[in-house]
C-alpha cells in the first residue's frame, strides 16, 4: 500500500468531517485547547484560586509539582498547535509523547475525564500519523538547544537577582542555596515555591518575574525548534550554466534575475524547466516566469509544490507574467492578483518625434547642452578603473542603507560573470554622475536592473541615459527593452479616469499617500514618459488566509521589510 492509499484508508475509518485537508488543522486547534486548559488551570492553582470542582474536568492536579508540570505543557502544546496544522513531524512527534504522559499520569491519579480527553488526542494523533510528514532542518534543532540553554542560564541569574533584591522580605531571612534554586524552578513555570514573603507586593513581584523570564524561555525554544527552516540560498554553478542555457532558448524579461546567488533552484524531472526561489518566513517564494520549455512547466511546478509540502513552506510566485499565471491557477488551483505591469519599449519604433514625446525631448536636450555625455558598451568592455569607481558611487548613492530587489534584480554590479550586460554612464566633465545597467533578456532584448544617480546631478540625466540606450539598442543587436516595473499602475491610470468608481478612487488615493515613502507614482510617470507597452505581473498564492503572510513575505524578500532575528540567539544564521 502506498503512502497516499494508506491516508486515505485512514480517511475513511473516520467521521466525514476529519478530511484529508482538514486534518492538520483540526487537531491542530484541539492541542490548542487542550493547552489553553492545561495553562489556566495550572495558574489558577498557582495562584492559590481554588476551583476544586473543575479539577476532574480539566487537566491537571493541585499539588505544585503537578501545577508547574501542567503550565509547562500547557505553553507547549499552545505552540505545538500551530506546527501541527502545518503538517510538522517533529510537532506530531513531541505532541504524542506529551499526550501519552498527560494520560499516563491522569490514570495513576484516578482522573477519568482528563484521562480521556488526553487518550483521545493521542489516538488521533496516531491515527492521522501519514498526514503530518513535514520535515525539519537538523541546524535549526541543535540552534534551538544553544538558545534554549543560554536563556534558561539568563533566566537563572536574573532571578536570583530578583530574589536576592528582595531578600528582606523573604520570611526567616535569606534560606540558602537550595530553597532559592527551588523557589526559582518553581517560578519559571508559574508555580509556588518554598519561600514566604512578608509582604505580598514582594511575592507577587518575584513571581511575575520568574513568569515572564520562564515564558520567554520556553516560548523562544520552542519557537526556535519548530519554526519552518529557511536553507541558506545558493546558485551553484551547474545550476547557473543550466539555467543559462535555458534562458537562450525560453527567456522571460526577469529571467535573468533568477541568477542571483541568493536564490535556490528546484528542476523538472527532465531538465527542461526550472524554478527559482528563497524561503521567507515560511514561504517557499518563486521568482518570476519558471524558465525553460512552457511545455515543462508543469514538471517544475508540481517538484515546487512537492518540495514546498515535504517542509510545510506556503507555495507562491512573485512578479509572474500573464502567460505564466494561468498555467500556475490552471495547474494549482491558486489564485492571482495583479501587481503592476512591466514597462517594455520596441527599439525599432521608439522616437522622440511628435508630440506626447515634448517634455522627454525638451529635458534630454537641455541635459546634453548642459554637457552632459552618454557612453553605451557591454558590461566586458567597461575598464577596471570605470567598474571600481562605479561599485564605490553605487553604495554611496544608494537611497537606502539595504540593497532592495529579489525579482527583479539582480544584486551583482559589473561582474565577470554577467559579460552581456549593458553599461551606460552619464559623464560631466569627465565624471560619472549617474548610470544604469541592463541585464539579457534573451538573445534579442535588456531588462534595467540597477539606476543610480549622484543627488548633485542635474534632473533629467536618468531620461538622457534611457534614450541613449534605446538608441544604441540596434547596434547591439537588442530589439526590445523593459524598463522599470510600476506597481499598481492600472489602478492609478484608471482611478484619475472620468467614470472611475469609488472604489477606485480610494484605492488610488490610498496609493498616492503610499508614494510619499514608496516610488509608487514616480516610476509610473517616469516609465510612461517613453510610450512604452504594458506587461502584467502576477502574485500567485494558495488561499485568501495566505494572502497577508506571502504578501509580508515578499515585500521581506525585496527588503521593504526587514525583520529582528531571533534565530540569532541560537547561533549565526
Amino acid at each position: 500500500m502506498t503512502e497516499d492509499q494508506a491516508t486515505k484508508s485512514t480517511t475513511s475509518r473516520l467521521p466525514g468531517f476529519f478530511t484529508a485537508n482538514r486534518v492538520p488543522r483540526l487537531l491542530g486547534n484541539l492541542t490548542y485547547l487542550i493547552g489553553l486548559l492545561d495553562l489556566l488551570t495550572g495558574l489558577l492553582h498557582s495562584w492559590r484560586v481554588r476551583l476544586h470542582n473543575l479539577t476532574e474536568v480539566l487537566p491537571g492536579a493541585l499539588s505544585a509539582a503537578a501545577a508547574a508540570a501542567t503550565v509547562v505543557s500547557g505553553i507547549l502544546l499552545i505552540v505545538l498547535g500551530h506546527s501541527l496544522k502545518r503538517r510538522k513531524i517533529r510537532a506530531w512527534r513531541a505532541a504524542t509523547a506529551l499526550l501519552a504522559i498527560s494520560a499516563g499520569l491522569h490514570l495513576v491519579k484516578f482522573e477519568p475525564v482528563a484521562a480521556t480527553m488526553a487518550c483521545a488526542g493521542l489516538t488521533l494523533l496516531l491515527l492521522y500519523r501519514n498526514e503530518f510528514r513535514a520535515l525539519g532542518d537538523p541546524s535549526t534543532r541543535w540552534r534551538a538547544v544553544r538558545a534554549g540553554a543560554v536563556l534558561f542560564a539568563v533566566s537563572v541569574v536574573a532571578g536570583g537577582s530578583v530574589l536576592w533584591l528582595n531578600r528582606h522580605d523573604i520570611r526567616g531571612g535569606w534560606p540558602g542555596v537550595t530553597p532559592v534554586a527551588e523557589e526559582i524552578l518553581f517560578g519559571l513555570v508559574g508555580a509556588n515555591g518554598p519561600l514566604t514573603f512578608t509582604r505580598d507586593r514582594a511575592g507577587d513581584i518575584v513571581g511575575s518575574l520568574l513568569l515572564g523570564l520562564g515564558l520567554m524561555t520556553i516560548l523562544t525554544t520552542v519557537y526556535l525548534a519548530l519554526r519552518p527552516p529557511e536553507p541558506r540560498p545558493e546558485l551553484t554553478d551547474a545550476d547557473a550554466t543550466r539555467l543559462r542555457q535555458l534562458m537562450a532558448r525560453h527567456a522571460d524579461s526577469l529571467a535573468y534575475f533568477n541568477t542571483r546567488r541568493d536564490k535556490s533552484v528546484i528542476w523538472s524531472p527532465t531538465g527542461k524547466s526550472a524554478i527559482a526561489y528563497r524561503v521567507v518566513s515560511g514561504v517557499m517564494l518563486a521568482s518570476g516566469d519558471p524558465l525553460g520549455d512552457p511545455e515543462a512547466w508543469p514538471g517544475s511546478i508540481k517538484a515546487f509544490l512537492e518540495e514546498a509540502a515535504a517542509h510545510a513552506w506556503t507555495p507562491a510566485v512573485l512578479g509572474c507574467s500573464e502567460q505564466a499565471g494561468t498555467r500556475w491557477v490552471r495547474e494549482t488551483g491558486f489564485a492571482a492578483l495583479e501587481l503592476g505591469d512591466e514597462a517594455v519599449v520596441q527599439t525599432a519604433h521608439f522616437s522622440l518625434e511628435g508630440r506626447p514625446m515634448r517634455n522627454v525631448r525638451q529635458m534630454v536636450g537641455r541635459i546634453a547642452r548642459a554637457g552632459y555625455a552618454v557612453e553605451v558598451c557591454r558590461v566586458r568592455d567597461v575598464p577596471q578603473s570605470v567598474r571600481d569607481r562605479a561599485m564605490r558611487d553605487a553604495a554611496a548613492w544608494r537611497s537606502t542603507d539595504t540593497e532592495r530587489g529579489f525579482s527583479m534584480a539582480l544584486g551583482r554590479l559589473l561582474d565577470e560573470s554577467d559579460p552581456d550586460c549593458v553599461f551606460v554612464a552619464a559623464r560631466h566633465d569627465g565624471i560619472v554622475r549617474a548610470f544604469l545597467q541592463f541585464v539579457p533578456w534573451g538573445t534579442d532584448g535588456m531588462s534595467l536592473d540597477v539606476m543610480r544617480r549622484d543627488s548633485t546631478a542635474d534632473a533629467g540625466v536618468n531620461e538622457l541615459m534611457i534614450v541613449e540606450a534605446l538608441k544604441a539598442a540596434p547596434d547591439l543587436g537588442v530589439e526590445r527593452v523593459s524598463l522599470n516595473f510600476a506597481a499598481f499602475r492600472s489602478a492609478l491610470e484608471r482611478g484619475e479616469k472620468l467614470g472611475a468608481g469609488p472604489v477606485l478612487r480610494v484605492w488610488r488615493r490610498i496609493l498616492l499617500l503610499a508614494s510619499r515613502w514608496l516610488q509608487i507614482e514616480s516610476l509610473y510617470r517616469f516609465n510612461a514618459k517613453f510610450q512604452p507597452t504594458w506587461q502584467p505581473r502576477f502574485l500567485v498564492y494558495p488561499t485568501a488566509s495566505d494572502l497577508p503572510r506571502v504578501g509580508l513575505a515578499a515585500l521581506e524578500a525585496e527588503a521593504f521589510l526587514a525583520w529582528p532575528r531571533l534565530g540569532r540567539l541560537g547561533g549565526a544564521r
